[in-house]
């Protein structure tokens, strides 16, 4: 019997997506998952729900839209495959139906930097891509040009894409902009939100940057503005 390639990466994929699931971003089968391997990726089967998912059901994929295993690919596969293909970046492409996103990209709306979090999905927008049938190459080259320069964007009419480098970075940012899709959606209850300009993401880009290597969050700050260790 052959051995299982990636059985660690297997099983990680399945316990995100039942994470998805049980976070509120995602439900059924619906919304899929990859993560880069040698010489290719791993991916979620087409139509299978997560909760009868088994670690051989994952199917191997090499860029040339080759596959190994017993489960055809997901119907996506295409977009997971140029991301990863033309991303050296990113690791992991995670792609679900959550509720407020997709109540935005319905609109063909993207998420403004109307909050400073924004920040995180790498820019000062989440963009949204026009609308073209799921599992079609021209999906896949609408998402590459919306991800340009970013780390999610929205799917008109469908729903959200994250990238990361890990698959529990992933999911956090998946989690994050749905957060981010949810607070817009309410602040529009009250009129047009406040943009934040520009200049104003990169300064804050920059400080979580900064944070992420466990550095102060400003290389400039005054003494007194600078959290020390309490001498003891």
């Amino acid at each position: 019997m052959t051995s299982l390639s990636h059985p660690a990466q297997r099983r990680a994929i399945i316990e995100t997506c039942l994470a998805m699931n049980g976070a509120g971003i995602n439900q059924g089968a619906s919304g899929n998952l990859s993560v880069r391997v040698e010489g290719g990726f791993l991916i979620t089967p087409s139509s299978l729900p997560y909760d009868e998912t088994a670690p051989e059901d994952i199917v191997e994929m090499g860029f040339d839209g080759t596959y190994v295993g017993r489960r055809r690919p997901s119907s996506e596969w295409r977009f997971h495959r140029d991301i990863l293909k033309a991303r050296s970046d990113v690791d992991v492409v995670l792609h679900t139906h959550s509720t407020f996103a997709t109540a935005l990209a319905v609109h063909g709306r993207g998420i403004p930097s109307f909050h400073y979090m924004v920040a995180l999905a790498g820019g000062d927008s989440i963009r949204c891509a026009p609308y073209a049938t799921f599992g079609t190459q021209e999906l896949s080259d609408h998402a590459l040009a919306a991800l340009e320069g970013r780390l999610a964007c929205l799917l008109a009419n469908h729903g959200m894409i994250v990238l990361g480098k890990t698959l529990k970075g992933a999911l956090a940012l998946a989690v994050e902009v749905e957060t981010l899709a949810r607070q817009y959606l309410h602040a529009h209850l009250l009129g047009e939100p406040v943009i934040l300009p520009p200049e104003e993401i990169a300064r804050v880009a920059e400080k979580m940057r900064r944070m992420k290597y466990g550095l102060p969050p400003d290389e400039d700050a005054a003494p007194e503005d600078t959290a020390r260790p309490r001498e003891t």
